[in-house]
């Protein structure tokens, strides 16, 4: 099969006639999994790289490393992908590819219990404090879980999605298909991409004291929502139009192999604690290409 050809929207800016030749072009906007998740680079790739997909396609790709969607729909920080999506001089694309939802769910189960100006609300966290939840170990992973705090994460979730679909439709992209991903399941553990740089989920497992041996079962547990989520977002993104809007969600839970627990480095098909090894991203796209070719057929 042949590989996906990546560019960049300055390739394209530079040389528009790139895209002569290849049977499908895609537009892509995401977090690190379209991007890099270790240094060095090399020693990670990403689901882009490793993509091979049965008719030539290329692949212009805004995604970056930490980005979240609230980046992806802000237009002025998005400026590349906002001018190939809608703008004035967009190019009409076969299907969007979107890596997103995942640096929203970091960046939001680290946040403290308590802040400089005081203690912060169940609604605004998704974990709970000791006091919270009471004697440990709760019977199932969701005992750790701030319910308020996950139903406006799903709100702030679904919101974004909406004005990324919305903006699709304003433009000559309108009914192109957008493909989504859920992510694959996480191990809290002391294994960042580099110094500065993470870890993540652990951190925040640390923080809550949550009991060690509740980790692997946390991790599921929100991997497992975040996927729901998504799924519960298109279905509404549908209703909410009355129509099939063309979204679509690759399953990529259960496809790589669980690093070991404790581990501060690569194991498994992990490079660190939340972004996988090349051979990881080829275990990915291959789950990908399913859905993708019957998208681009």
């Amino acid at each position: 099969m042949p590989a996906v050809v990546c560019i960049t929207p300055d390739d394209l800016s530079n040389n528009h006639s790139i895209l002569t030749g290849f049977e499908r072009i895609v537009l892509a906007q995401g977090d690190s999994w379209f991007s890099i998740g270790a240094v060095p680079p090399f020693a990670t790739s990403n689901l882009l790289f490793a993509m091979n997909l049965t008719r030539p396609t290329c692949v212009v790709n805004c995604g970056r490393p930490g980005a979240t969607l609230m980046n992806m729909v802000d237009w002025m920080k998005s400026n590349a992908f906002a001018t190939q999506l809608s703008g004035n001089l967009a190019t009409r694309w076969n299907a969007i590819f979107i890596s997103g939802g995942g640096n929203d769910f970091i960046n939001a189960v680290q946040t403290p219990a308590i802040v400089q100006a005081g203690p912060v609300p169940q609604g605004l966290r998704l974990l709970l404090t000791p006091q919270e939840r009471g004697p440990d170990p709760q019977p199932t992973a969701a005992g750790y879980v701030s319910e308020p705090g996950w139903q406006t994460f799903s709100q702030h979730l679904t919101a974004l999605f909406s004005v990324l679909v919305a903006r699709r439709e304003q433009g000559p992209n309108q009914g192109v298909p957008i493909v989504f991903h859920t992510y694959d399941y996480l191990l809290p553990r002391d294994a960042p991409a580099f110094p500065g740089f993470g870890p993540w989920l652990y951190k925040a497992a640390t923080d809550y004291q949550v009991p060690e041996a509740q980790w692997s079962d946390l991790g599921k547990e929100f991997v497992d929502r975040l996927a729901a989520l998504l799924g519960a977002i298109i279905g509404q993104i549908n209703a909410d139009y009355g129509r099939d809007m063309k979204l679509f969600l690759v399953n990529t839970r259960n496809v790589l192999t669980s690093p070991a627990a404790g581990t501060t480095g690569a194991s498994g098909d992990w490079i660190n604690e939340i972004h996988p090894t090349a051979s990881g991203y080829k275990k990915l796209a291959a789950v990908w290409r399913g859905v993708v070719d019957a998208v681009l057929q």
